[in-house]
């Protein structure tokens, strides 16, 4: 359509609504995770979330808008089956004619082993570091060109980022999504509780990979160069919001160092072992956990354990979380002068979009420092 006859602000606001309708759909499963690709997509779009951060990730029922979300999504970015070993199903049921992108699979993501026991050895998450890819990489590849972007699809090519097969997709009403529901996502049987393996769900690694910021600068870059794909005419927005990302990141890391430096070497412990990402950053280390996975309470034998510890060893803090029970912590502190406070691996309390992460990350480093 010509709009050399229309009036200027008639002309203006069609050619706005066709920049903005060619804006892939972009859903992605957890907010901290919503809160890096929005920092990506700044200016350009704003990505759907799938997860509320108050919900547990590990199960979930899609609620109809959430299925739609993905339904509609040209892009997807997850963590992985590692953390929501049930919303394969739901993107290869949904997000047909999505690319969709694992984080947790991506070259140069930094990953952990889960840790075994209850009770933790000083710095042993440095035995357990894995990279996919090469371990050479540098941070300076914030210079975009071409053939930065042509590497990067070359290795999510078609075996990592085919359009989900033609699935019956249609007519999805909210019955439909029942079968992502409790069926789909009873991963963590009763029967199993007291064993630690178990407690962990799906693969060997730990999930929580978000909680390292390398990890997080890295996958900018990758964010970025999937987004291009996608969106070729704002690939320089993409790239240019992901270097200053990156570099709000670095710095961010100097702040956390400074405010956790008093307290490096005081002893403490969490509720559930979702902090070793964090711990590995900043050299930190836990003395333990109360429940290794996410799932299930602690047996008896596991709280007692860690009470021994506390008791001890003279532990300075119990960390609790919002989505757990706060009378488990109380027991395991019970006679004993150490102090407590609340953190949260998903910022269940914070806004959700770009400033959730950078937040999220100021908030353990504060509360940590403050009950030591």
């Amino acid at each position: 359509m010509s709009t050399k006859l229309l009036p200027p602000t008639l002309a203006a606001v069609l050619l706005g609504s066709t920049a903005v309708a060619d804006v892939p759909s972009v859903a992605v499963d957890i907010a901290p995770l919503h809160s890096i690709v929005t920092r990506v997509m700044q200016g350009v779009g704003t990505p759907d979330l799938v997860i509320p951060p108050s919900a547990s990730p590990h199960e979930y029922r899609l609620r109809p808008s959430e299925a739609r979300a993905l339904q509609n999504a040209d892009v997807v970015f997850w963590m992985g089956e590692d953390m929501t070993p049930w919303l394969d199903g739901a993107i290869e049921t949904l997000a047909v004619n999505a690319t969709a992108t694992a984080l947790l699979e991506t070259k140069d993501t930094m990953l952990l082993e889960f840790r075994e026991g209850a009770l933790f050895e000083a710095h042993d998450h440095d035995d357990h570091d894995e990279h996919h890819g090469d371990d050479d990489h540098d941070d300076d590849h914030d210079e975009h060109g071409d053939e930065d972007h042509d590497e990067h699809h070359d290795e999510h090519g078609d075996d990592d980022h085919d359009k989900h097969g033609d699935d019956d997709h249609d007519d999805h009403d909210d019955d439909d999504h029942d079968e992502h529901g409790d069926d789909h996502h009873d991963d963590h049987g009763d029967d199993d509780h007291d064993e630690d393996h178990d407690d962990h769900g799906h693969g060997a690694h730990d999930p929580h990979a978000w909680l390292s910021p390398d990890n997080a600068r890295t996958w900018m870059n990758v964010i970025a160069a999937e987004l291009s794909a996608a969106d070729p005419e704002n690939a320089g927005a993409y790239f240019a919001n992901a270097a200053a990302g990156r570099a709000e990141i670095e710095v961010l890391k100097g702040e956390i160092s400074a405010v956790l430096e008093p307290v490096r070497g005081v002893s403490f412990v969490v509720f559930h072992d979702a902090y070793q990402y964090f711990e590995s950053a900043f050299d930190i280390s836990a003395s333990g956990a109360i429940s290794l996975g996410n799932a299930s309470d602690p047996s008896p034998a596991r709280i007692a354990e860690i009470q021994d510890r506390v008791r001890g060893e003279g532990i300075d803090c119990v960390l609790s979380e919002p989505q757990f029970n706060p009378g488990i912590v109380a027991v395991v502190m019970g006679g004993t002068d150490a102090k407590t406070g609340v953190i949260d691996p998903l910022g269940s309390d914070l806004e959700v979009g770009a400033n959730l992460y950078p937040q999220l990350l100021r908030n353990l480093a504060t509360t940590l420092a403050g009950c030591m």
